[in-house]
């Protein structure tokens, strides 16, 4: 058991349990340390510890990297970039943003790359027209295919549009809240009160026939694609995985680069054959699939 992994899965299940409950009843679990917001008060603990013990550990070496006068050497990554700005930060500062990109980048990729390989595995027909792309874009008559570069990986549009298509019916976060601060009007009319909560489905957006059309059921990487072959254009307000608005992912493009890295690199090399499984959402703030994938692994004869 990894403490960091239980931690990150506890904390999810008290935000969600904190959806799901009256705010008076979280609240005074939390004042009494009881049940969920006991778990959640320990899981925070945990990866505080973990964060604070990278921050230290990174300090340690860029300090021994300047007095050899190496920085240059130091291995780059994201909290060594933040640490080497003019403009220094605290210790709280690093630990918010690195805690925010482990949120970020951990179980939304995971439940997207989940999902698109179940879909594709029970479209043989997609993940036909994936390889043939990849083979006529790429050139993968090749044994093995490098890591793609973020020009190639934008080449191949059709598993673009596959990924599109599994984010739509399975969005990585399923459901939004918003509260409004003060009173106001919503473009349908709708008068809300100052301090209403608005809770709304993602899910249930991506599977609206009023939006998608009659086939909005059907895993169709077509509708992304134009006549011309390029990638079609939907509004963040139409297609909301990524959020919308001022809120949109910062990470929305990155995101589709990993993805389409891993899956054109799995897909190239493997088959993925669905065993004996039936695919059902685990409820929580990540639309994970419940006991995950099970699924045979083959080589791909090239």
């Amino acid at each position: 058991e990894v403490a960091i992994e239980k931690a990150f899965n506890e904390a999810e299940e008290s935000i969600f349990y904190r959806h799901v409950v009256p705010r008076c009843v979280w609240k005074i679990q939390r004042w009494l340390q009881i049940g969920q917001e006991k778990k959640m008060t320990e899981a925070c603990k945990t990866l505080d510890r973990f964060i604070h013990a990278r921050i230290a550990s990174k300090r340690v070496e860029l300090l021994s990297k300047c007095n050899e006068n190496e920085m240059g050497e130091a291995h780059v990554d994201l909290l060594t970039a933040l640490m080497g700005q003019e403009q220094a930060h605290d210790d709280r500062f690093l630990r918010d943003d690195e805690f925010n990109l482990f949120v970020a980048g951990r179980d939304t990729i995971t439940s997207a790359l989940t999902w698109f390989f179940w879909l594709v595995a029970t479209n043989p027909s997609v993940e036909a027209k994936i390889l043939e792309e990849m083979k006529e874009k790429l050139g993968t008559k090749e044994k093995t295919l490098g890591v793609l570069s973020v020009e190639e990986v934008k080449r191949l549009v059709y598993l673009h549009g596959a990924i599109c298509e599994a984010l739509r019916l399975f969005p990585p976060i399923p459901f939004e809240r918003k509260q409004a601060i003060s009173s106001d009007m919503l473009p349908s009319g709708h008068r809300v009160n100052s301090g209403t909560m608005i809770l709304f489905s993602l899910y249930a957006m991506g599977r609206s026939e009023e939006t998608w059309g009659k086939d909005c059921f059907e895993f169709k990487p077509e509708r992304w694609i134009s006549e011309k072959g390029g990638i079609v254009y939907v509004p963040s307000y139409k297609f909301i995985a990524f959020n919308a608005g001022p809120r949109t992912c910062l990470g929305k493009e990155i995101s589709f680069i990993q993805m389409k890295m891993v899956a054109a690199a799995i897909l190239h090399k493997y088959r993925v054959r669905v065993v004996d499984h039936v695919a059902t959402p685990s409820p929580s703030i990540v639309l994970l699939m419940k006991d995950g994938l099970k699924v045979q692994i083959a080589k791909r004869e090239i």
